[in-house]
């Protein structure tokens, strides 16, 4: 599923326009991408949550070189499935 199929799907369950919830959809997503760049986790009760964690610096290798190469630090997001999200 894409977002068009997304807000299609979310516009027919809840009854309103594809406009109103394409609106929806983003500024709900706009909300969770502003919890994690302040590092705030993001739980959705049945659905998941979405967690920021630190990836620390470690050696690599190029697989085109096989030279080794140090890859920096970073922070990636991790999503935990919930309970509702089981198939």
């Amino acid at each position: 599923m894409n977002k068009a199929e997304l807000v299609a799907a979310v516009a027919a369950k809840a009854e309103v326009s594809k406009v109103n919830a394409a609106a929806v959809i983003d500024a709900a997503m706009e909300a969770v991408i502003e919890a994690l760049k302040k590092d705030e986790s993001v739980q959705l009760i049945g659905f998941g949550s979405f967690n920021v964690v630190n990836k620390p610096a470690h050696e690599g290798i190029n697989p085109a070189t096989k030279a080794k190469i140090q890859i920096p630090a970073k922070k990636v997001v991790k999503f935990k499935a919930g309970a509702k999200m089981a198939l």
